[in-house]
């Protein structure tokens, strides 16, 4: 395993938003669960983080999945900045894929003050979020353009994942009964998902997959996606150990009116 993929500015800003959700995210979960024990409020800012990056990279990903892919998602993006597209297109470097722009495409991307556009949008936050996807496909080719397993997965992952994550935050603050019910089903969905994501890629021999550099292998397929199997395997067994004890509760309780 050679020493590619040297942390150049698009692997750190990608990283740095990453730590960025996961500061907020903790934030949120901290707050959410003051007066809570440590496992619930770790559990809240977990919860929280994955809800963002759930919402805020997942979500937009989905999008310029449905209605083109990452790999030329910076031509979309700009056409977002403001009503007049060639505009757009010109403050994203991409003139020479409008006609009459008069430019090859690609020009002007070594000038920084080109991108204003995208990075003082209100949508350069979705601007960023492909970046980051950029950046991830180059551990795995298929985020780049549409995979439609990668999208089938995703759609269900921001829609059905994303919002039971808000329902677990909800349920643990409130003391409700279906806490449980929901973690599980939560933790199934993240498993389902991960396996969902690789096992076709695996069974054809990783064609896709970049293990030749330590960034993209160990980093970005194994401890970002590791993440999303180890911490709900963690949480199953955390249901599994309070259901257990609610079921001796429930059965000590009517041993004493038998």
């Amino acid at each position: 395993m050679h020493a590619g993929g040297e942390l150049g500015a698009a692997a750190g800003g990608s990283l740095l938003l990453c730590a960025s959700l996961l500061a907020v995210g903790c934030a949120l979960g901290l707050r959410l669960g003051r007066g809570r024990g440590a496992a619930d409020r770790g559990l809240l800012a977990w919860l929280c983080f994955n809800a963002l990056v759930h919402f805020a990279l997942e979500g937009p990903y989905v999008y310029l999945s449905m209605v083109g892919n990452i790999t030329h998602s910076d031509a979309l993006i700009a056409s977002l900045c403001g009503s007049d597209g060639k505009e757009s297109a010109c403050n994203a470097g991409y003139l020479g894929s409008i006609p009459g722009s008069g430019r090859s495409p690609g020009e002007g991307h070594d000038n920084p003050l080109q991108y204003s556009c995208l990075e003082h949008s209100m949508d350069r936050g979705a601007w960023w979020a492909t970046v980051t996807w950029k950046e991830y496909g180059k551990a795995d080719a298929r985020w780049l353009y549409f995979d439609p397993t990668i999208v089938s997965v995703e759609i269900l992952t921001v829609v059905l994942g994303g919002s039971l994550a808000l329902v677990l935050v909800y349920a643990i603050v409130k003391e409700k009964h279906y806490r449980h019910f929901v973690q599980i089903t939560l933790c199934v969905c993240e498993l389902y998902g991960g396996w969902m994501t690789f096992c076709p890629d695996w069974l054809m021999g990783s064609p896709n997959l970049n293990t030749n550099s330590w960034l993209y292998f160990w980093v970005y397929l194994v401890f970002f996606n590791g993440v999303w199997v180890l911490i709900p395997g963690l949480l199953l067994w955390q249901s599994w150990v309070e259901l257990k004890k609610m079921h001796h509760k429930g059965s000590n309780s009517r041993k004493k009116f038998q």
